[in-house]
């Protein structure tokens, strides 16, 4: 990104800091299950990483989903009319939001919102080149937490927040809903939400996508560890844990962990973290779903399913949802 670039841009930042890092690392990393939060994973190697991670052709999501948004952009565009204000949650690298640019009509303004600052100007900054009309307003933000959308120059007929991947399954559901809850507030009544949702399957794709053959999932899950090394001071030693991913059938989701391979004391900020020989470290849970379930979700935060776009295995689906606004409890 260049200089004359960077000075275009103006990022809103909420970006948790350090102290949010190194609070929620030693509170779970004293849980009894230990837990270390999936937000975590993105810094700059993390992003890298996830991206590659994408390209592989055991992780089905990113292809999968690409090919039924391109399939259904029609149908997708017709629902959505004109005029929208397009609001990314978890933008990344935005290569999906281009095919949505490109085919939405009259779309007043893209606001992508990310925690991975430098990947989030980065993107912001090729958007702005590509789309020299678009009015481009990145936010650095933990999207589970308090922000404000910044104000946008041009009118506006409908809030579409865009929520593709299935990170929605990263939430346990009673988070999950209240998560959906946020969005339908951020949008107001009548806003749109299209979502990716990752649908239940074999458990053998599920465990090779979690499970790559070349390592690169592996090497996401480590850098975690050498993340707080490098930025909160830790002395984990990364080659003394060891990636492991399982479908757990019971909860319907798929559970990533470091596992301690030996006796061993971790430090950080003071404070020592002893781990026995096979006890792990939890770092993502990712829940699959019936269309069923996805629908009940939606409905508890007062969404209503308008339609749904599934690939031919049915492996995962595309969704437009309205806020029709929660009944009365």
């Amino acid at each position: 990104m260049c200089p004359e670039q960077a000075r275009r841009i103006q990022i809103h930042d909420y970006q948790p800091g350090h102290e949010n890092f190194r609070a929620d690392v030693l509170h779970g990393l004293h849980k009894r299950q230990k837990e270390l939060p999936c937000k975590y994973f993105y810094d700059e190697r993390g992003s890298y990483l996830f991206d590659c991670i994408c390209a592989l052709d055991e992780y089905y999501i990113p292809a999968t989903e690409r090919a039924i948004t391109r399939a259904s952009i029609g149908e997708i565009a017709e629902l959505i009319g004109s005029g929208s204000l397009l609001i990314e949650y978890g933008s990344g690298n935005c290569t999906k939001t281009r095919f949505l640019l490109d085919h939405l009509c009259e779309v007043a303004a893209y606001i992508p919102i990310d925690i991975a600052r430098e990947q989030l100007l980065s993107a912001a900054a090729e958007l702005m080149s590509a789309y020299a009309e678009l009015e481009v307003l990145p936010v650095c933000a933990d999207y589970t937490g308090d922000f404000d959308l910044p104000a946008v120059n041009r009118p506006h007929r409908l809030r579409l927040v865009y929520f593709p991947g299935s990170t929605i399954g990263n939430f346990d559901p009673v988070p999950a809903a209240r998560f959906l809850q946020q969005i339908a507030s951020l949008g107001g009544i009548g806003s749109g939400l299209l979502i990716g949702v990752d649908l239940k399957k074999d458990p053998s794709v599920l465990h090779r996508a979690y499970n790559d053959s070349r390592g690169v999932t592996a090497a996401f899950n480590l850098n975690m560890l050498e993340r707080i090394n490098r930025e909160l001071g830790g002395d984990f030693q990364p080659e003394y844990f060891e990636h492991y991913a399982f479908y757990n059938p019971v909860d319907g989701r798929i559970e990533m962990h470091l596992v301690s391979l030996r006796e061993q004391v971790v430090h950080l900020d003071g404070t020592a973290i002893t781990f026995s020989r096979g006890e792990s470290i939890r770092t993502e849970k990712s829940y699959k779903y019936t269309l069923d379930e996805l629908e009940r979700l939606a409905a508890a935060a007062g969404f209503s399913v308008e339609q749904v776009w599934t690939d031919e295995r049915q492996w995962f689906s595309v969704q437009y949802l309205v806020n029709r606004g929660r009944a009365p409890d």
